[in-house]
């Protein structure tokens, strides 16, 4: 092995190995199946940290459960993501002038396919980046034929059973995407506003009615004005109409409950084309639905003449001049308003109600519940279900179809008379109906809603309709690994097609994780400059690469300006490159089950660090066990030393700690246990306690015990280690495995490690903890005394039982060699002791006499000078969090960050002082 730890040196090479070989296939084999199904990223797409984040635990779910034998899938793909994608062609297109309807749909269509061919593979080239191990010889994209075909199936079916339906109805409308957009593709943030105040006459001329809204120009469409029913106020007005301002017609006063009488006046109007809980109440009230905007969100024709073309912004404006200028608007004030605005396209969301195509779920919904309130189904953490249950419980019914050319065309033809006809392909429905060719047929222009072929995907990759073998061994699938944020528009979905068209739950288990956030908490946003590229992660990446990334693209300049600002104070030495290992065992060891991740640099740092320390103990390993007799010939003599049991027990433990967390999903407990007993454990400890026993006369029995246990332990911990850090862990495998007696292509097909309870020694492990506790209290006065490591220190013992008798007789060597000392003497009376310095192991006390050990005085000095900085430092933080305003104005995090810092100095302060007292007594 190299002398030093370089990722680059190792990732791709095991990487097109491991493809090559085919590891990463299902064998086909009779033994129990394991099966995830990635969450396909869109096609246009590339790795975030989410995505890196979650396809590591996959990753390791797959990797931990194929080297325990079972026969694993992990299903790749792309999701063509209907808007994304045609968005990023119709920019192309403008760069050149041009526009989709210039080219016509089958040209347009064609061109989104070369882009698709062209630059669509970058995210999975960037999953194999991260290591991760699908069988990519199954890879699917959500508009490959089988796909399709699929999707036709299921909206064919679903149609004859009339649980689809063409219906006018309210939904999200994008005026410029000019298509309905899902609720998940609305992002509603807080704006400042107007609240206006608006009069409207009773018809009898009797007086008026005040009501507010934020939105002046929907009144053109107003149908009613609502009161409570209780409200004594307007009791004898329900009933009575109003004559509509502006419009003049008469509209009726209604009473509902859904009025909040304290809120305003307690006045709502009510425009049931123009807002979702209108809607409602329209239905309720059998009130007209008068839509009064275009697809572009301008008047349309329905309003007065007046209005009609103006933008809704502008008829906004004329409006409430209108209203002013014949003494109608009461008054007008600022507001805080939550305005939902287009993912993609960013402009202002409107209800509007058109025809759309919709899934009528609520005889689907039934079954989905029952799968999880039953068992069949687990959230993983267990209070997700709360949020299911509370959405599938209200479930409304399903708009499916999606006014873009890029999609799932949906299966429906006209005639010329509106007629409609459904079917999987246009013959089939000739064929049905009896249509004969001179009679043409128009296919409907709308496409699917990108999440109707999603809902599929569980049993539409593996085949479906057909009966595949793949479908029979890995349906239902295992786990489902995704993000709280889509619970409702993909999970929900899935569970009710597949039980609807498999009989079967999709999957067993939903591991429900958190959102990456940034290390002081917040989301990552490109407007705050601390975004992260997981691939530069990897790679690592200089200040001005970085920022020249951040700035890419058709910002606005003060944006681009406001982000470089950012990321030069936040990245202002660039990114390390951390490697691929050092990066997904930081996801682990942050993946703590349902909440959001505080990515870190610092403890991808610790991380890389810890890929170091692994790297040098195999070397270390290596250098003391190569051309060496490792114990591979099971019939020579071994004798086992003390750390030799301990370790071995040691490591049966860690893998039943690790293989119980893995199976809990606490994959941050997991790499905790790893990463202690790595580290501390078999690294700080038992490579220290080998070199008494390779490096003293020990017999030749002996000196083959501990390389037998370096070489075996280390390899059991590789494996232990690989669905984590699956690169490091291969190369040190093929170093390691052949002393160790293991024979094998690749560390991925070797069998995990199982816990062998009979290779547990709970004496040696008690003796081997007196031996640390012993060599510990030593290097603790060490430290305390500020004594050089290399000085050799005499012992005295005192107050010793016979277990610490006997454990003394044993480990001398130990002792002498790993504390450093000169002598050990047991005292016959310990007042008669020196003045010394003490440390307890259990009730023994281990004294280092101080004569001649350390310039008492200037040793006083300088713990005073100590002491002196940090009640500066303590007196100046806490008069920092004192200040009021400091804490009013900071943010949170800062503040948390200036009270950590001022606890640790108050303790760093009293251990001085503790050490201080010691040495003036001595």
């Amino acid at each position: 092995m190299d002398k030093h730890f370089d990722p680059n040196m190792i990732e791709t090479k095991w990487y097109q190995t491991w493809e090559k070989q085919g590891y990463f296939k299902p064998k086909n084999t009779d033994s129990a199946p394991y099966s995830i199904m990635i969450p396909p990223p869109n096609v246009t797409g590339s790795l975030h940290m989410g995505h890196a984040f979650q396809d590591t635990i996959m990753d390791t779910l797959i990797r931990y459960h194929r080297m325990k034998g079972e026969d694993t899938l992990w299903q790749p793909g792309t999701d063509h993501a209907g808007i994304a994608t045609q968005m990023v062609v119709e920019r192309q297109l403008a760069a050149q002038g041009l526009s989709r309807h210039d080219l016509g749909r089958d040209k347009f269509i064609e061109k989104i396919w070369e882009w698709k061919e062209e630059s669509g593979g970058t995210i999975t080239k960037q999953l194999r980046r991260m290591g991760a191990s699908p069988d990519w010889s199954r890879e699917r994209f959500t508009m490959d034929d089988g796909l399709s075909d699929a999707v036709k199936e299921v909206f064919v079916r679903l149609y004859e059973e009339d649980l689809i339906y063409r219906g006018k109805r309210l939904v999200n409308w994008d005026p410029v995407l000019h298509t309905a957009v899902s609720d998940l593709e609305v992002i509603s943030e807080e704006e400042q506003g107007n609240l206006w105040h608006m009069r409207y006459p009773l018809s009898d001329g009797s007086g008026h009615l005040v009501v507010a809204t934020t939105r002046p120009e929907t009144m053109l469409g107003d149908q009613a004005v609502a009161v409570h029913p209780e409200d004594e106020r307007y009791k004898n007005l329900v009933g009575k109409t109003i004559t509509l301002p502006l419009v003049g017609r008469e509209i009726p006063i209604i009473a509902d409950d859904y009025v909040d009488m304290e809120f305003g006046t307690g006045c709502v109007k009510i425009t049931p084309a123009h807002d979702f809980n209108d809607y409602e109440m329209g239905k309720r009230h059998n009130l007209p639905m008068l839509n009064i905007l275009t697809i572009n969100a301008a008047i349309n024709d329905e309003a007065p003449e007046k209005y009609r073309g103006l933008d809704r912004y502008e008829a906004r404006k004329q409006i409430v001049a209108d209203l002013e200028e014949i003494g109608l608007m009461e008054s007008i004030k600022p507001h805080t308003l939550m305005v939902p605005r287009g993912d993609r396209s960013h402009a202002v969301i409107e209800p509007f109600l058109t025809d759309q195509w919709y899934v009528a779920v609520e005889s689907l919904a039934k079954p989905a519940i029952d799968a999880v309130k039953n068992g069949d189904i687990e959230f993983v953490p267990k209070n997700w279900e709360n949020t299911y249950f509370e959405w599938m419980n209200n479930i409304q019914d399903w708009c499916i179809s999606r006014q873009i050319w890029w999609g799932h065309r949906i299966p429906a033809w006209y005639d010329a008379d509106g007629n409609l006809y459904v079917g999987r392909s246009e013959a089939e429905v000739r064929e049905k109906h009896q249509i004969s060719a001179d009679i043409e047929l128009t296919q409907d222009a709308d496409v699917l809603d990108t999440w109707f072929s999603s809902a599929l995907w569980t049993f539409s990759t593996l085949g479906w309709p057909d009966n595949t073998p793949e479908l029979a061994k890995f349906h239902p699938t295992s786990v489902l690994v995704t993000g709280f944020d889509i619970i409702f528009f993909w999970v929900a979905r899935m569970i009710m097609m597949a039980l609807k068209f498999t009989g079967e739950v999709p999957f067993k288990q939903v591991y429900v994780h958190g959102l990456v956030r940034d290390g002081e908490g917040q989301k990552m946003s490109k407007s705050k400059g601390n975004v992260l590229d997981p691939i530069d992660l990897i790679d690592g990446i200089d200040l001005e690469s970085l920022v020249g990334k951040r700035t890419y693209g058709m910002m606005q300049p003060e944006k681009a300006a406001k982000i470089e600002k950012a990321t030069r104070k936040q990245f202002a030495d660039g990114i390390p490159a951390y490697g691929t290992d050092a990066l997904r065992f930081t996801f682990a060891s942050l993946a703590s089950t349902g909440r959001d991740i505080r990515f870190d640099l610092n403890r991808a740092e610790g991380y890389r660090n810890f890929c170091n320390k692994l790297w040098n103990a195999t070397r270390y390993v290596l250098m003391n066990t190569e051309g060496y007799d490792t114990g591979v010939d099971e019939s020579a003599t071994i004798e086992l030393s003390l750390a030799d049991r301990w370790i071995v027990s040691r490591l049966q433990e860690v893998e039943s700690e690790v293989q119980k967390h893995l199976d809990s999903y606490r994959f941050d407990l997991a790499a905790n246990s790893l990463y202690e007993f790595t580290w501390n454990e078999y690294c700080d400890w038992y490579l220290e306690l080998c070199k008494p026993v390779l490096q003293k006369d020990s017999s030749e029995a002996a000196k083959r015990g501990t390389r037998r246990t370096l070489v075996r332990v280390l390899e059991a911990l590789l494996r232990l280690m690989h669905p984590i850090m699956p690169f490091i862990t291969e190369e040190a495998w093929q170093a390691v495995a052949p002393l160790a007696g293991k024979d094998g292509d690749t560390i991925m097909l070797q069998p995990y490690p199982q816990t062998d309870s009979s290779k547990i020694d709970s004496d040696a492990m008690a003796e081997l903890e007196w031996v640390k506790q012993f060599i510990v209290g030593v290097r603790k006065i060490r430290s305390e005394m500020d004594i050089a490591p290399s000085k050799a220190l005499p012992v005295l013992l005192a107050g010793l039982n016979d277990t610490d008798s006997q454990y003394l007789q044993n480990n001398r060597l130990y002792l002498s060699t790993l504390a450093k000392l000169e002598s050990i003497e047991i005292l016959a009376d310990e007042n008669q002791a020196p003045e010394s310095a003490v440390a307890l192991v259990g009730e023994m006390k281990v004294l280092i006499p101080m004569a001649g050990l350390i310039d008492k005085e200037a040793e006083l000095a300088r713990l005073e000078k100590e002491i002196g900085k940090l009640q500066g430092e303590i007196k100046r933080l806490g008069g920092k969090l004192n200040n009021e305003n400091f804490v009013a104005k900071a943010p949170p995090a800062v503040v948390e960050t200036e009270r950590k810092k001022l606890a640790d100095s108050q303790t760093a302060l009293s251990n001085l002082e503790v050490q201080y007292e010691k040495i003036r007594q001595l």
